[in-house]
């Protein structure tokens, strides 16, 4: 029996099948009905806009769940969301601390650039304005975990039914980071800050692509835990705002993760190339609920 003959069949058994194209049609679709608008738009209309664009692919992750007629996918979600014990607690503290050696690389590299020490310390605002330290920190918390939700809660287990870990992250990577290129022309977001120079920008969307493996990684390692990737989500996203990296070093730092992101692949070849999930995400959910 041939892969796709085996995952129809598996997808019959499981009583769902992933529809991954439908999905990102729609969630790009309700993020820029929402951020293309903003970018015309000023004062608290356009952080409203945002906002609502910023939760569409978790709301579209959550309806074609709740609308899927299949009660492994909505359980799925739901102990993926609140399975605490699903959440290898070393596997993220190690994820936090690769990434943190990512950031000292990066600025100990980008010295050989003329970029200064004074990268190792804290910056006194946030890249986004007019929403306060507080606010701004509340928005980073909201954006990780409705991001996560969205991602992680659909998304990366409909493209990986299909494929093994390793395409998945490529594909997922890519989509994900094009799904921000209306924020690079609304004033006052981080992408938008970047528009100082062209390099700056093309950094941004090709270090999304490395980034994915590593989340990927985390995801996996945690038995698919949504939790897990919020905690790391977040962690990124706060050390890329405070700690004081400049845009050239964000370009070395692209560098080093790429070669992490070769090392991570290397060293778990066995949970990127492996392909016994394919077709049978939803089957093997469903045994371990037999079993339990």
């Amino acid at each position: 029996m041939n892969m796709n003959t085996q995952t129809t069949v598996n997808e019959k058994n499981s009583g769902y099948r992933y529809r991954p194209v439908l999905y990102f049609a729609m969630a790009y679709l309700f993020t820029w009905i929402f951020w293309i608008p903003a970018i015309f738009l000023k004062g608290g209309t356009a952080t409203v806009l945002m906002l609502l664009g910023l939760i569409s692919p978790a709301v579209v992750s959550t309806v074609f769940i709740l609308v899927s007629g299949s009660p492994a996918l909505k359980k799925d979600l739901k102990v993926k969301m609140i399975g605490l014990y699903k959440v290898k607690w070393g596997n993220v503290a190690l994820s936090i601390g690769v990434f943190a050696l990512i950031v000292v690389c990066s600025i100990l590299l980008s010295l050989a650039f003329g970029q200064s020490l004074d990268q190792f310390s804290f910056t006194e605002d946030f890249s986004f304005t007019g929403v306060g330290v507080a606010s701004a920190f509340l928005t980073l918390i909201v954006a990780s975990a409705l991001e996560e939700v969205g991602w992680k809660g659909y998304c990366e287990d409909s493209i990986g039914n299909y494929m093994n870990w390793f395409w998945e992250s490529v594909i997922f990577g890519a989509i994900w980071s094009f799904w921000h290129f209306p924020l690079i022309f609304i004033e006052g977001t981080y992408q938008a800050g970047l528009m100082v120079n062209p390099l700056f920008v093309v950094n941004f969307f090709v270090s999304a692509i490395p980034m994915g493996f590593i989340i990927t990684w985390v995801y996996l390692a945690s038995d698919r835990s949504i939790l897990a990737c919020i905690i790391f989500h977040l962690f990124v996203n706060f050390m890329q705002e405070k700690i004081a990296m400049t845009p050239e070093t964000k370009c070395v730092e692209t560098i080093v993760v790429f070669i992490v992101t070769v090392i991570l692949v290397l060293v778990k070849k066995d949970m990127f190339f492996e392909t016994r999930h394919v077709g049978r995400i939803l089957e093997e959910y469903d045994i371990l609920n037999r079993e339990e």
